[in-house]
């Protein structure tokens, strides 16, 4: 499989591309998508970091696999393609943000518009086999995309990491806590949704520390 990452993320991320478990997980990958149907599109493996540039990086949401059904997984975590019925952990982000910044729930599931502001929407598995959740799970993409949230914990000051439910909480090890902000809340999945997902807030709560940092907030 040839690699297509965006070139903002390229000079970080390089010593994990010459690493031979880097090399046998795109192998693996490209034989799984020659046979096996797999998601997202082999194009929108690396949409997340496509859409916000290492540059633009503000805030950090981890999320755990691709979605394994037809036509959601879209590359960005939580998010699905344009015109399809929004998830039940996707219903109860956007009930949040409905009820935290009294606004709209929106039509499209698709988070494209955060990552274009600088909201890296990063699942810690970016492939997965269809109708096989987790099969693509323990193949290499851990190692990949801890490292990645360590790059942006060496690399980057004062980003904001929303760590949702306790695999994403997992990954606060990896960060710099001096240098960076980490919210923790439950998975806004049903089961969790009700346990403190909603009035966490998170979403004003960001907005008010870029502000403090003088950074943009997000529109979302």
């Amino acid at each position: 499989m040839q690699l297509k990452i965006a070139d903002s993320w390229k000079n970080i991320l390089q010593n994990e591309f010459d690493k031979p478990y880097f090399k046998e997980l795109l192998n693996f990958v490209d034989e799984e998508y020659k046979n096996h149907q797999c998601f997202p599109k082999k194009e929108d493996i690396f949409a997340a970091f496509d859409y916000c540039s290492f540059d633009d990086l503000k805030v950090v949401i981890i999320g755990q696999d691709p979605y394994h059904d037809e036509n959601q997984a879209n590359g960005l975590c939580f998010s699905v393609q344009d015109n399809m019925k929004h998830p039940p952990s996707l219903k109860n982000i956007f009930k949040e943000i409905s009820t935290d910044l009294n606004q709209e729930i929106p039509e499209s599931g698709n988070l494209e518009k955060w990552a274009k502001q600088g909201v890296l929407l990063l699942n810690a598995t970016l492939t997965v086999r269809a109708h096989e959740a987790g099969s693509h799970q323990k193949k290499g993409w851990e190692t990949f995309t801890d490292a990645i949230i360590k790059q942006i914990s060496n690399e980057k000051e004062n980003v904001v990491f929303l760590l949702w439910g306790k695999f994403a909480e997992s990954k606060s090890k990896l960060i710099d806590i001096k240098k960076h902000t980490i919210l923790t809340a439950p998975h806004p999945s049903p089961l969790g949704a009700w346990r403190g997902w909603f009035g966490s807030k998170h979403f004003s709560k960001t907005n008010k520390i870029l502000q403090k940092l003088q950074k943009t907030t997000i529109k979302w």
